[in-house]
């Protein structure tokens, strides 16, 4: 008894760090290096942001010493922007928190007086304003050898390639916005900010994150007031506690369940097998991934998704012969009359 008593220790002690899985969070100052961004009389928004960024991981590794914080940059050098984003996506992060300063073009004639925190997550554009920033904050490609191949041919500088990111609205978006509300009522009432809202953009560097994401704007360093405040210790510190304590309480919500869009919860094109000849059951198409509670896919079993002709095709089943797809294509007629069988070879569709 004894001795099966240590091998069941000792299995625990050996399986433990595999089924704890920590909660991550990767918090990225904006810009770096020879990146300066925005820029008031004095102060340098890559230098602001570096120093609230530590300082907001610092509070976080205090008050939650079990969560696993990663920088995208701990010091002042360039990270390009589809980089920021991998090196969240590789750690499989739960959050991905990107940290900025706002400002407005010198020709505008608020520019001085312009003041407040705002708390972006990804989506259209809905105002020229917001427009403006997008634009701003992604244009820091441009510093990037070979851009335009990198991203696609994407153009920070033209509305036109922002249209996109209609069809690239990720199914995190109901989380992002929950993290972004508690950010800027932080912001708001602990850090002194003027109230600017939780916004949509279409910011290069939340598109390509696979997480709930947000992008704060904690001031404008154009206004003077404003800048001395984030150029300052006391202002530095009372913006990372705003980002802290939102952070807590989102933490607090969320600590005990894995990150929406894991493969477990959701469909997956990595679900679809990549060899040999297969048969699945196509029952719905749809321009954008479909979040995971999304009532289109309940009582469906098995499903995952391919992506044709710029859309995202949903399946259900995956059988090695053709009868049996059939007889799984009664059961999802009665929910979609309209389903029909595909074969897969290879992990592609085939005729």
């Amino acid at each position: 008894m004894k001795r099966l008593a240590y091998i069941l220790v000792l299995v625990m002690t050996l399986v433990a760090p595999v089924m704890a899985s920590a909660f991550t969070v990767v918090i990225d100052p904006g810009h770096g290096g020879k990146d300066y961004g925005c820029t008031g009389s004095k102060a340098k928004e890559k230098t602001i942001v570096l120093n609230v960024a530590q300082k907001l991981g610092a509070l976080i590794a205090e008050e939650h010493p079990e969560v696993n914080i990663i920088y995208t940059r701990n010091d002042d050098r360039f990270i390009p922007l589809n980089d920021r984003a991998n090196i969240a996506n590789r750690a499989h992060a739960d959050l991905f928190i990107s940290i900025h300063v706002n400002s407005v073009d010198r020709r505008n004639r608020n520019r001085a007086s312009i003041h407040g925190a705002s708390v972006y997550t990804l989506g259209l554009h809905r105002t020229d304003d917001n427009l403006a920033v997008a634009m701003r904050e992604n244009r820091v490609i441009e510093l990037e050898n070979d851009f335009s191949e990198t991203y696609q041919g994407f153009d920070p500088n033209s509305s036109e390639s922002y249209i996109i990111f209609e069809l690239t609205q990720n199914r995190h978006q109901r989380n992002s916005i929950e993290l972004a509300e508690e950010m800027r009522n932080e912001l708001v009432h602990t850090a002194g900010r003027a109230d600017k809202g939780v916004l949509q953009s279409g910011f290069l560097v939340l598109r390509a994150t696979s997480m709930p994401s947000v992008l704060v704007e904690l001031d404008f360093i154009c206004n003077a007031e404003a800048e001395k405040f984030l150029n300052s210790d006391a202002g530095q510190d009372k913006c990372a506690r705003s980002l802290a304590n939102a952070f807590g309480t989102y933490y607090e919500r969320h600590k005990d369940s894995p990150t929406p869009g894991t493969p477990a919860q959701v469909a997956t094109e990595a679900s679809v097998p990549a060899q040999g000849i297969t048969y699945l059951v196509q029952f719905l198409t749809s321009d954008t991934p479909l979040p995971e509670d999304d009532s289109r896919l309940r009582g469906i079993d098995n499903v995952s998704y391919y992506y044709d002709n710029k859309l995202y095709k949903y399946t259900s089943g995956c059988f090695t012969t053709l009868n049996e797809a059939k007889r799984h294509l009664r059961t999802i007629k009665k929910k979609y009359s309209e389903a029909f069988i595909i074969k897969m070879k290879d992990g592609k569709r085939v005729n």
